[in-house]
């Protein structure tokens, strides 16, 4: 699920900017904290992204909404989040520079969710991304993903391993 989060251009160089180093300790701390009730695996990446490399790859004509997705799907593979054990990893892209985002969840996940999961999810980060909230808007992003997903997928002492870094991924390109 894509959303907007503001209808103004961003400069080319917003990745670093995006979070304060404070900001994103808190962003990594709510992905520690929703991962001891989850077997479920969450990352955020950001990026400045070239829609160019996605219409050149595709050959198709895709909306920039469109293209964001399928941007969120490649990074979702690149940072291999489709190899843990119960296909369960859930990936926060935000394309930065285009002021949208996209929560991408693998397969485990979308057989057992209600089918308004990821909209909710999406909208409750929107909320403060519009505000400029970045840091809040993912970390209730997160905290949202982790209750839900301790539902299908609960933690098990001494059983679960954490699968994927929990560290904020980024390409300023």
């Amino acid at each position: 699920m894509s959303k907007d989060f503001n209808n103004k251009k961003a400069s080319s160089s917003l990745v670093e900017a995006f979070l304060n180093s404070k900001q994103e300790e808190q962003v990594v701390a709510a992905i520690v904290a929703a991962e001891k009730e989850t077997s479920g695996e969450i990352r955020v990446h950001l990026e400045n992204f070239d829609t160019s490399f996605i219409k050149e790859q595709s050959g198709v004509d895709l909306t920039p909404k469109e293209m964001v997705y399928q941007r969120a799907q490649q990074v979702f593979e690149i940072l291999e989040m489709q190899n843990t054990m119960q296909r369960n990893g859930v990936l926060i892209y935000v394309a930065v520079n285009l002021r949208q985002f996209v929560v991408y969840g693998d397969y485990g996940i979308n057989q057992k969710v209600s089918a308004d999961f990821w909209s909710s999810t999406c909208n409750v980060i929107s909320k403060y991304f519009k505000n400029k909230e970045f840091s809040k808007g993912l970390i209730m992003g997160i905290s949202e993903i982790g209750t839900v997903l301790s539902t299908y997928f609960p933690y098990k002492e001494g059983e679960d391993i954490d699968e994927l870094d929990n560290q904020i991924s980024r390409l300023d390109g």
